[in-house]
């Protein structure tokens, strides 16, 4: 498989996750696309590592893996503590915590 390949693959995965960030109400649903979206990051970022045979793009996969589960972490702590306050985690009923 060449280059290009695995950059349409990587496309597609970020494409995917950004239509889910756009199109979707549901707070989960948006922290999965974003999840989405990272891992078509780092599809993009092995293949570039692998065409240039080095290996920095394994380390800023394995940063982006740990920023990832940082990410999740703390968005599904807030999600828990908004959907106990609310009772809802669609984003359109939670416009009310502005200001």
């Amino acid at each position: 498989m060449s280059i290009a390949h695995y950059l349409i693959l990587s496309a597609a995965l970020f494409a995917i996750g950004a239509f889910g960030v756009l199109a979707r109400r549901n707070l989960l649903i948006i922290l999965m696309s974003v999840e989405v979206m990272l891992n078509g990051v780092n599809v993009a970022l092995l293949a570039f590592a692998r065409l240039h045979a080095n290996t920095a793009g394994h380390v800023f996969v394995l940063m982006v893996m740990g920023v990832a589960a940082a990410e999740v972490s703390v968005g599904l702590a807030i999600l828990i503590a908004v959907f106990r306050n609310r009772k809802t985690v669609d984003t359109g009923d939670l416009k009310s915590l502005q200001g």
